[in-house]
């Protein structure tokens, strides 16, 4: 047991300010001592906190980038576009002179100028007798208005999902999201599997969203997080295993649906921007076009989907209107000073953009927040969850560009404030916002003679000055994090982390009135609370990471130190060491924290906190890092640099997590932590993805490569060369369980000898060694296809059966907790 460095509920509880609640002036002290409470099982204090050794389970949801390939006329979506009414309007008003011809010839251009031949979320049509008698079974139930009210018959927009070949047969139309079920149904349609390996993959269909844009799948089954499991190990291979499957599947459907003979390839993978060819074709077409081209019809995980459908609309429209919104805030605040701007798009892009969300749970807390005798309660979680929070916002740094990452080129041209800077207006206030724009400024060398050369509007004269003084723009570490709206900044008359149940639907109504969000929508936070009352577990979503190199090394890592951050919390609350009133409730203080995080997804070298900042707890953590001084341009400010106040967060978790750390077997995560920060060209997530893509350019500086060249280079690496990584890494995981799964057989075990005689009679590692690098190369028969996905069914039901037995072993019943997220 690691040696415990300082007594909890200790003497400093007595000298502790008050919390901000009226409550009652020892709330959480009260709270903490319900939590805390012996248990008879002989554990210390330490080991009975929240996210301790066999405390924490893990879920994840990935967004993946779907595309198509093939010609123009084989793929659904330059067909769409083509036979539209908006194409043909466009064109007889271009040629009748009422509207520029360019709006025609864009459009065209975008159809015939496909280089690659790859339609980014392009939907597939294919002949609806390839569906077996399943399929279409859970085709036409997603197809009703309500699913638990068949009689209420179809969705009123069903019809969108078929056409008519040429030859007059019947196409079933449907997004690679949806494709991914009905691939699934399939499999399970046109064999007969044993009892439980068909209960498995029904189940397994639900885990398949299509609410977005982008396929979205998350965990298979609760992962429990513990040193004999691994860790956050353990998370990354169920979330490795799970893309291996989903690329399976899409195999499927490519060869058992036909699309491969009519042209048409369906690819699934991480990426983690919106594609360089749909921002194009976004500014070419009407916001109604572009959401009926690109807006899931949500057929897939909800009773009502044509409801989640408009949901998703509305999501597009508040965005949309957002980012306008924005314009006239970078006015206010003074970062643009006349009226040159290039207005964003009425239609906005970034529902496009993809990451990877993070749910780790508190078994302990689910347990106690279910029990009704158990003296806490939904306004305790409440409290304690936004107290941890807003502590957990400071460490965010730590994560970004490290664990995960996006890449990107900025060109000259695309340093319009009112472009580059986003939604970051609704995110940071005035004051953080100028200091953060004129340090980018600076660090993208946006000047001639010491004076700052922001583009000018018209795109020819940007070209000229770009040209003329060899400013070349910048390149962003991890630009996800700036290009959507990640987060909302709390207004002073609501602020959003201060502990009071409600709080978010007050704060959403203001930021209604000023047209920034929408009350039916999900409030956006870096890091969210899971309320055990809506989702059936109690903990925290990380919602920061973009894009990883590798699953095992980067989200298993992000995870153990996410995992740690909430242990060092609760720890921190347990010792009277934080409270409400060390991270007080303001706008400013919020924007001051977080402006720390922004400026690390940016590359930003440096950021200001004013000397006299109410954030006590930023406080500590400035005092202890090296090099900061007094800003000679903001008086009252200090100038903190970004590596030093990360490493200065290093050195904390060292010291005050040194007993959690090693209590839960992290000292690897986070010696592997130091090594990124300090040579993160080599070891970092940042550094590995973007030597990917210079290797797909051949380059050596993303400087030297224009922008859009650096960023379709980034597409095609994602696309090819780090999707068949990340394939490798899954199997990798898939020969370990298939080894078992041999030993098993040979025990005796009866549904492994019963799939192994069907599928596989020489042994599943034997097998899967023969088909390994036929099914890298996409070559596999339908035949082998099958038996691959129903052993990896086998796998994934193994894998159940784990967790579960886990679980009931641990608490005496199965956890119902779910660590996943849904969006909305």
């Amino acid at each position: 047991m690691p040696r415990q460095q300082e007594p909890l509920f200790g003497a400093s509880w007595d000298n502790s300010p008050s919390t901000v609640t009226e409550l009652h002036p020892h709330f959480l002290k009260n709270i903490m001592s319900r939590l805390l409470a012996p248990e008879g099982d002989g554990r210390s204090l330490l080991e009975r906190l929240p996210f301790a050794p066999d405390d924490a389970t893990g879920g994840t949801e990935t967004e993946l980038q779907a595309v198509v390939a093939g010609s123009r006329g084989d793929v659904d979506l330059p067909l769409t576009i083509e036979q539209s009414d908006y194409y043909a309007n466009i064109a007889k008003r271009a040629a009748a002179g009422d509207t520029p011809k360019r709006l025609i010839a864009d459009l065209d251009g975008y159809l015939s100028g496909n280089r690659d031949q790859v339609w980014e979320n392009s939907w597939v049509r294919f002949p609806l007798r390839k569906l077996s008698g399943f399929a279409l079974e859970v085709l036409e139930a997603d197809l009703q208005a309500d699913k638990k009210h068949p009689d209420a018959g179809r969705r009123g927009d069903a019809g969108r999902f078929f056409v008519s070949a040429p030859s007059g047969e019947r196409l079933l139309r449907v997004p690679v999201s949806y494709l991914l079920k009905l691939a699934l149904a399939d499999l399970l349609g046109s064999q007969t599997l044993p009892h439980e390996l068909e209960a498995t993959g029904r189940r397994l269909m639900g885990h398949y969203l299509n609410d977005n844009t982008s396929p979205e799948t998350f965990s298979f089954q609760v992962v429990p997080l513990t040193r004999q499991g691994g860790m956050g190990r353990a998370l990354a291979r169920e979330t490795s295993k799970r893309f291996l499957f989903t690329q399976l599947l899409l195999h499927y459907a490519n060869e058992s649906f036909g699309l491969k003979e009519s042209g048409q390839r369906a690819l699934v993978y991480f990426a983690p921007h919106p594609p360089v060819r749909q921002k194009e074709l976004n500014g070419q077409v009407a916001d109604a076009f572009y959401r009926e081209l690109f807006m899931s019809p949500c057929l897939s995980g909800w009773d009502r989907g044509e409801e989640k459908y408009r949901y998703m609309q509305l999501c597009h429209q508040v965005l949309s209107r957002s980012q306008l919104n924005a314009v006239a805030k970078l006015r206010e605040a003074g970062i643009i000073i006349n009226n040159l701007v290039v207005l964003p798009n009425v239609s906005n892009v970034s529902l496009a953009n993809n990451g990877t969300h993070v749910s780790l749970g508190s078994r302990k807390l689910g347990r106690l927040l279910g029990d009704p005798h158990s003296g806490l309660d939904a306004a305790h979680e409440k409290y304690l969850g936004d107290l941890t929070i807003k502590m957990a916002e400071h460490f965010l740094p730590l994560f970004v560009g490290t664990f995960s990452a996006s890449p990107y080129r900025l060109g000259y041209t695309d340093f319009h404030p009112e472009r580059a800077l986003g939604f970051l207006p609704h995110e940071l206030d005035y004051t953080h916002l100028r200091m953060l724009w004129r340090r980018w400024q600076k660090k993208a060398s946006l000047s001639v003679l010491g004076q700052p050369v922001t583009p000018f509007g018209p795109p020819w004269i940007d070209r000229m000055v770009s040209g003329l003084f060899g400013l070349k723009g910048d390149f962003v570490p991890d630009y996800r994090l700036v290009d959507y709206l990640i987060c909302l900044l709390s207004t002073p008359q609501s602020p959003a982390l201060n502990g009071r149940l409600g709080n978010s639907d007050k704060l959403k109504r203001d930021l209604c009135e000023l047209g920034v969000f929408d009350r039916q929508m999900s409030l956006y936070l870096l890091y969210k609370l899971r309320e055990h009352a809506v989702m059936g577990f109690s903990g925290f979503e990380g919602r920061h990471y973009s894009q990883f190199d590798s699953l095992l090394d980067d989200l298993g890592g992000g995870c153990d130190l996410q995992l740690l951050v909430n242990a060092l919390a609760f720890k921190y609350l347990a010792q009277g060491k934080l409270t409400h009133a060390d991270i007080p409730d303001d706008p400013t203080l919020e924007s001051e924290r977080r402006q720390i995080f922004f400026a690390a997804a940016i590359g930003n070298p440096t950021f200001f906190v004013h000397r006299e900042s109410k954030n006590r707890f930023l406080m500590r953590i400035i005092e202890k890092t090296r090099e900061v001084r007094a800003s000679h341009r903001y008086p009252g400010y200090l100038r903190v640099k970004v590596q030093e106040y990360r490493l200065a967060l290093l050195s904390l978790v060292r010291r005050d997590a040194r007993d959690l750390i090693e209590m839960l077997g992290l000292e690897r995560t986070i010696d592997n932590l130091e090594q990124r920060l300090v040579e993160p060209e080599r070891h970092s997530a940042s550094g590995k993805l973007t030597h990917g893509i210079l290797s797909e350019l051949n380059a050596t500086d993303p400087m030297k490569v224009p922008a859009d060249e650096f960023n379709l280079g980034a597409e095609r690496y994602y696309r090819n060369g780090l999707r068949r990584r990340h394939i490798v890494e899954g199997l990798a995981f898939l020969e370990e369980d298939f080894l078992a799964l041999d030993v098993a057989a040979a025990r005796g075990d009866e549904l492994e000898r019963g799939m192994l005689r069907a599928c596989a009679r020489g042994g599943a590692a034997p097998f899967l060694t023969q088909v390994r690098e036929d099914l890298i190369a996409e070559r596999l028969d339908l035949e082998r296809l099958t038996s691959l996905l129903n052993l990896a069914l086998v796998t994934v039901n193994r894998d159940q059966e784990k967790s579960h037995a886990y679980l009931q072993r641990r608490t005496g019943h199965a956890d119902q907790a779910a660590p996943i997220y849904r969006a909305g």
